[in-house]
């Protein structure tokens, strides 16, 4: 009787979100562990099957470390950011495109969805310019420093047109976050913010952001501490209490910037939970933080 009231409880929500577009970011343990990218992917294929037109982007930064290790390449970050050198962006395509694409698309299709791997590059799906050197101040001596990131990007445009074809025929697209500046320079770009850029463009229902992290919590310490809802109005002071803080914000960030282009909720979920995915699309409660206008 509990997993038919399940279904029944799920019913709104397959009714409300069919046919619309749903916006997914696998990160953290979705991506490390073999079998939760596996489990991720069926509960992606679920909602294809359901009615609804699920897109994926995936990030990869571990596996890039990883790879460069392996390669003899230290990796350097400058508050947080890659630095990305010719030499890198090459071990980032390879990882990204070869690799972590193509295995999300294996899972999918092992479960009878059919998913399609689509770089940035391809069809100049994703346009991008250069970030520019900013100043950045030396948390030991104070004094300000120019820094230049290398290869790596900002978003100037989607083409839409590209994943509604894919979507309109019953594919799932799979993209990889690198974009193509105007001279056909690879850029490296921010996974979490490519996936809100396309979800505005393509006016996607949802945004859903995989971590390894249960969402926003009023106390870092206590993971019982979970906010389920904040309203976009909420989220400043939230930033000046020092509840959304370090890496949360740009995520935060990413998701209000979606909702304010029209996406209808932005959802950070915890990946390592099995089916959380599918627990906060068709469940009252959900399981992580959902963003709301």
């Amino acid at each position: 009787m509990k997993d038919v009231n399940m279904l029944i409880e799920a019913l709104p929500y397959i009714k409300e979100f069919h046919h619309k577009k749903i916006m997914i970011k696998y990160g953290g343990h979705a991506m490390i562990d073999e079998a939760a990218m596996a489990s991720t992917a069926r509960d992606t294929v679920l909602l294809k099957y359901v009615g609804m037109d699920p897109l994926v982007v995936h990030g990869g930064g571990p596996e890039i470390t990883r790879a460069m290790d392996k390669m003899g390449k230290e990796p350097k970050f400058i508050k947080g950011l890659r630095v990305t050198d010719e030499e890198t962006i090459e071990i980032i395509k390879m990882v990204l495109v070869g690799k972590i694409s193509t295995n999300i698309v294996s899972q999918i299709c092992l479960h009878d969805g059919k998913g399609v791997g689509v770089s940035g590059k391809d069809a100049c799906l994703i346009r991008a310019t250069k970030k520019a050197a900013n100043k950045v101040k030396d948390d030991e001596t104070g004094e300000e420093e120019l820094i230049d990131l290398g290869l790596v990007g900002e978003v100037k445009s989607i083409n839409a047109g590209l994943l509604e074809m894919y979507t309109d025929n019953d594919l799932i697209p799979v993209i990889s976050p690198i974009g193509v500046r105007e001279d056909g320079t690879t850029l490296n770009l921010n996974a979490d913010i490519v996936a809100g850029e396309i979800a505005s463009e393509i006016n996607a229902e949802k945004l859903i952001i995989l971590t390894d992290v249960p969402g926003v919590l009023r106390d870092p310490k206590d993971p019982n501490s979970l906010i389920q809802k904040i309203k976009l109005d909420e989220i400043p002071k939230l930033i000046e209490e020092g509840v959304i803080t370090g890496g949360m914000i740009p995520k935060i960030e990413t998701c209000v910037t979606a909702i304010e282009n029209g996406v209808q909720s932005a959802h950070i979920i915890d990946g390592r939970k099995e089916h959380s995915l599918l627990l906060e699309v068709f469940t009252t409660e959900g399981i992580g933080t959902m963003i709301y206008k």
